[in-house]
């Protein structure tokens, strides 16, 4: 079995939804992930801000455009009697269910029914489409499988006995179309998987079905070895180990959600990034494998804050780091980077959620130094310990633009450097000619 995840471009437009059903016809049996159509959620976030403002008016406005938007979709995606009414009745639905909202206490927990909406539409919308072609297709809701747990982490025993259960319901079906990004937590409330998630949800199902590969689906020929928004020449990377995948998508790398690897990898099974608009591109396969020494990519993570922590008591002070992380624990708060000298260490975050009162914390113990506005650098390869040269090429090229940090030796696949966001772009293209030999 096959799982295959299209973004909201690929289901953006009814000529875009006429083409992935191309694309997932197929003898092998498959299941489908596909996100919101494209701007869905943005409008939806922009409609849960006035409601928690209680702007009732501007809500109503927001959801009635976006109705208008979808009942256009149908006009031009259905032809038939049957398949207009099946559009009809689905938009009708889920934007009387909107509005519904604009009539009562609205909290959190709507916030998340709300934003469950986009995928719900998508993922309907495109097995109507189907049916009206006379294409089988079996629709699976994700909100009854996907499961998170009290961690916030994947109910993964759940998760593979409800599908197996479920699948096991269609004996001989090739064709299953279910929802990215929703799932329930622990109490069974519809949460989701924060942005990006349906990256997460097809690794999440891939590895419950055990499935033969997982197929990403975007607008690009795969992972590039910059980004090509910022500098004037890449090159897709054609092959990619799963350590080399989880720290280009952890540190920038948009093409892949962060921690889409990481059930894959479990499972040992390989992923693959497809291009939508060029399907016969081999893309990027992510696999257990073994890549060719050196750099592979650089990849640019934005919205980080330093934090510089000095204490003239941390020399020969054990318990000193341990107090410090301990601090960050609490507040559940991952640190990015981390540097250390005899009386201070310097650390990155990329969530200012509980910064205010961490940095209270921290300052009962050091004097502390807050840094916004920063940007990792990641320079991600096979890079072995006992190969020199990779380091110095790298400073080489970056040689004039002020490094704030720099973290190398804890991984053979990364050298990260932090850069004043005002420097990422110039850094980008400085590790294109220098690593890439990229005008």
């Amino acid at each position: 079995m096959l799982v295959l995840k299209f973004g909201g471009t690929s289901v953006g437009s009814p000529s875009r939804i006429l083409e992935l059903e191309k694309l997932v016809q197929s003898d092998e049996p498959r299941i489908v992930v596909l996100s919101a159509m494209s701007g869905t959620t943005n409008a939806l976030v922009e409609i849960c801000n006035a409601l928690y403002v209680k702007d009732i008016a501007k809500a109503r406005y927001l959801i009635t455009v976006l109705r208008n938007r979808y009942e256009q979709v149908i006009t031009e995606l259905f032809h038939t009697a049957n398949g207009l009414k099946n559009g009809k009745e689905l938009v009708e639905s889920h934007f009387t269910y909107l509005e519904g909202f604009t009539n009562d206490l609205f909290t959190a927990n709507e916030e998340k029914a709300i934003l469950a909406q986009g995928e719900l539409i998508s993922t309907t919308l495109f097995h109507f489409s189907l049916e009206e072609k006379n294409i089988r297709s079996i629709l699976l809701p994700a909100l009854h499988f996907m499961k998170l747990d009290a961690n916030e982490e994947p109910d993964m025993a759940f998760i593979s006995s409800q599908l197996a259960s479920t699948l096991n319901q269609y004996p001989g079906e090739q064709l299953f179309i279910t929802q990215g990004y929703i799932c329930r937590n622990a109490f069974g409330e519809i949460d989701n998987l924060k942005r990006g998630g349906s990256d997460y949800t097809a690794s999440i199902i891939g590895a419950a079905v055990n499935s033969r590969e997982v197929q990403i689906w975007t607008d690009i020929d795969g992972m590039h070895n910059n980004d090509p928004r910022v500098v004037g020449k890449t090159h897709p990377v054609h092959e990619l180990s799963f350590d080399e995948a989880a720290e280009l998508a952890y540190f920038g790398a948009k093409i892949l959600h962060p921690t889409c690897v990481l059930p894959a990898q479990k499972k040992n099974i390989p992923v693959r990034l497809k291009n939508t608009l060029a399907p016969r591109a081999p893309g990027t396969l992510i696999a257990n494998l073994k890549t060719a020494e050196g750099v592979k990519a650089v990849a640019a993570k934005d919205g980080i804050i330093a934090i510089t922590i000095k204490s003239g008591r941390m020399l020969l002070a054990y318990g000193f780091l341990r107090a410090v992380f301990e601090i960050f624990e609490r507040y559940k708060t991952p640190i990015d980077m981390i540097t250390t000298s005899e009386v201070a260490v310097s650390l990155t975050i990329d969530n200012a959620t509980q910064l205010n009162a961490i940095v209270a914390e921290l300052k009962e113990i050091a004097q502390v130094e807050v840094e916004g506005n920063q940007t990792i650098i990641s320079v991600v390869g096979q890079l072995p310990k006992h190969t020199s040269g990779y380091a110095s090429k790298v400073f080489d090229a970056l040689k004039e633009i002020p490094l704030r940090m720099v973290s190398y030796g804890g991984s053979q696949n990364n050298i990260s450097l932090l850069v004043g966001s005002e420097y990422k772009t110039r850094a980008l293209q400085a590790l294109n000619k220098g690593i890439f030999n990229y005008d």
